[in-house]
């Protein structure tokens, strides 16, 4: 009888265990999408970055993270219209494909201009969407992809300056640090 309460006890741990891991772990992976705060995440990754730099004086932490907060809005601006396969909105189009899209009364195509996480469209990206989803001919969509281009390089220079005025701040160790952050090249 003692043998069959321990193994009942332990069964009843192995299953709280289970299930607290199982929440933190879909907490971790986005199971609680709808309490995703960008603001909190940022703040983390700024205090991530403030440790790992060994950061001790609030008032030169100040004039770093407003540098590294010019870095991490450039590289963020960069990225946004960018997607893998799938198109711009990155990753899969529509889990349920073309018919289940147009069953559904929508559309198959993703969201143009706008980053996984949702952020702001850009124009000359959701142009060159439209171009493409009328079939549009060949020459306005190269100019399209020219704007595309050109709108791209210009986000990258604000970045190479965004990085440069960083990099004049840090000490060494600190430089070494910020390239483990993916902050500088």
């Amino acid at each position: 009888m003692n043998k069959l309460k321990t193994l009942l006890a332990m069964a009843g741990c192995l299953t709280v265990l289970a299930l607290s891991t199982a929440t933190v772990s879909a907490q971790r992976n986005g199971g609680g999408r709808g309490n995703f705060d960008p603001a909190a995440m940022r703040q983390q990754q700024l205090d991530r970055i403030k440790t790992a730099m060994d950061v001790t004086d609030d008032a030169e932490w100040k004039v770093l993270e407003g540098a590294i907060g010019k870095v991490l809005d450039a590289q963020q601006e960069a990225r946004a219209g960018r997607g893998g396969p799938g198109g711009p909105g990155g990753g899969r189009r529509n889990r349920g494909g073309a018919q289940a899209a147009d069953a559904a009364g929508g559309t198959n195509t993703p969201p143009a201009g706008g980053n996984r996480r949702g952020g702001t469209p850009d124009p000359d990206v959701e142009a060159l969407q439209a171009a493409i989803d009328a079939k549009a001919p060949t020459d306005e969509i190269k100019a399209k992809l020219g704007k595309v281009r050109e709108s791209a390089k210009a986000k990258e220079a604000k970045v190479v300056t965004a990085q440069g005025d960083l990099q004049k701040l840090l000490s060494a160790r600190q430089e070494a640090v910020a390239v483990i952050f993916g902050l500088l090249k």
